[in-house]
């Protein structure tokens, strides 16, 4: 049995570490080292982070968003185009999107993707507020930009479905070759998509 070397608080601060996604046990060793190390310049400004984030951050009730304001800012901004949609498992995608600059849209945040073996539903999602926005009459497009798993890809047919008979156009994120991507290193799954989602010239 190994020994403890440091007091319950340090033992507390790494075990939580450890609850971050992609730090694991030594990760957030070493992440707590560091912060103790630097003390007044990074851990009393994150703690302050922290508790204020706590308090303020809240999911916006229009699209699932994160942010300190309800409504949030992207479901307020009017210089968005507001009649499309694009639609994300969830908010790390969001922001992925966000980091692209691609497009000026609103996002619906579903909060996950449905999943029968770990009993997600369609419930425990976010796609009836979706359906009720793209009813209201102001939603053109409604772009399902799921990642493409199976999870995925069931989650974007159940939503096809529910927006069925609604006078919204519904699209899809093109699934194919990454930008500077080498057809020889690329999986058959990629390889399959590419072409069914070819272009004319």
């Amino acid at each position: 049995m190994a020994k403890r070397v440091t007091g319950p608080e340090i033992e507390k601060l790494i075990q939580l570490l450890a609850k971050v996604p992609g730090l694991g046990p030594r990760s957030a060793r070493r992440a707590a080292l560091h912060l103790i190390k630097k003390k007044d310049q990074l851990m009393g400004p994150l703690a302050r982070a922290m508790g204020e984030a706590h308090d303020k951050v809240k999911v916006c009730s229009r699209c699932g968003n994160v942010d300190t304001i309800d409504p949030c800012t992207v479901c307020t901004d009017d210089r968005r185009d507001q009649s499309v949609v694009i639609v994300v498992e969830d908010v790390s995608d969001l922001w992925a999107l966000e980091r692209a600059g691609a497009m000026n849209a609103a996002y619906h945040v579903l909060g996950g993707t449905l999943s029968p073996l770990e009993g997600v539903g369609p419930e425990d999602l976010n796609i009836r507020t979706l359906v009720d926005r793209a009813a209201e009459g102001d939603v053109r497009e409604v772009i399902i930009a799921v990642n493409a798993t199976i999870e995925g890809q069931t989650t974007a047919h159940y939503i096809i479905d529910q927006l069925a008979g609604l006078d919204v156009m519904i699209t899809r994120l093109a699934h194919g070759v990454p930008v500077g991507g080498e057809l020889d290193y690329l999986d058959e799954g990629t390889l399959s998509a590419a072409l069914r989602a070819r272009t004319t010239i």
